[in-house]
């Protein structure tokens, strides 16, 4: 079982403490790195080179955004980064994922969800909360939003997709991991992700976070 490396970005101690208890439960996930500020985040993703860092948004010295946005574009860092957030930061949230953080949890989520993000995102698999990915892609879109994560509506790139390829899309839309589209349409997993590949390929696009807000912009969101 390959271990997965997760450093944890939060400035309450105690939330810290609880998330390395669930994380360090389970037997192919090690905490190797606690930071209570972007900054220390930052240093301790280029010191440690974790497999994910679990951030936070609102953090002193430097917030996980800008945290978040410097990883990235480090050449030299290949850390997925998964978003941890209550509902009233979704405008954070936005800005976040367009920094380039694969996806986004809720705090109060269950422990084995925890678990099961750190590793779909490690795996490369971006990940939306089903609870929330309607309104952070409303606000996405919303005529107030500076960054966006995603382009403008492309009636003509859709007509691109097979049909088994748009329902893959309009899933992936309403936040579905790839096994729980896999289960939707009886498919095999590695068939899943691999027609997400290909509507990513099709349409340009970064990750499954811009395919949702393309889903939405182009009438394929429920």
């Amino acid at each position: 079982m390959t271990e997965i490396r997760v450093l944890l970005a939060d400035d309450q101690a105690l939330l810290r403490a609880a998330l390395a208890t669930i994380l360090d439960s389970a037997d192919d996930l090690t905490v190797v790195g606690q930071a209570s500020t972007g900054r220390e985040a930052v240093d301790l993703a280029r010191e440690l080179r974790p497999d994910v860092i679990c951030m936070d948004v609102q953090m002193p010295e430097m917030d996980g955004i800008e945290a978040t946005r410097q990883i990235r574009a480090d050449a030299d860092l290949d850390t997925a980064i998964l978003v941890l957030t209550t509902f009233n930061r979704e405008d954070y949230l936005v800005e976040a994922l367009a920094a380039g953080a694969s996806g986004f949890l809720l705090k109060n989520s269950r422990p084995e969800q925890l678990a099961d993000a750190v590793r779909a995102v490690a795996a490369g698999d971006a990940l939306l909360s089903p609870e929330v990915t309607r309104s952070v892609i409303a606000r996405a879109m919303g005529s107030g939003a500076a960054e966006q994560p995603g382009p403008e509506p492309c009636p003509v790139a859709v007509e691109q997709l097979t049909e088994r390829e748009t329902e893959v899309l309009q899933l992936v839309a309403r936040g579905l991991s790839n096994d729980e589209i896999a289960a939707e349409l009886v498919l095999g997993r590695a068939t899943v992700k691999t027609h997400v590949s290909n509507v990513l390929t099709k349409l340009g696009l970064r990750d499954r976070v811009q395919a949702v807000v393309f889903a939405y912009r182009n009438g394929l969101g429920s």
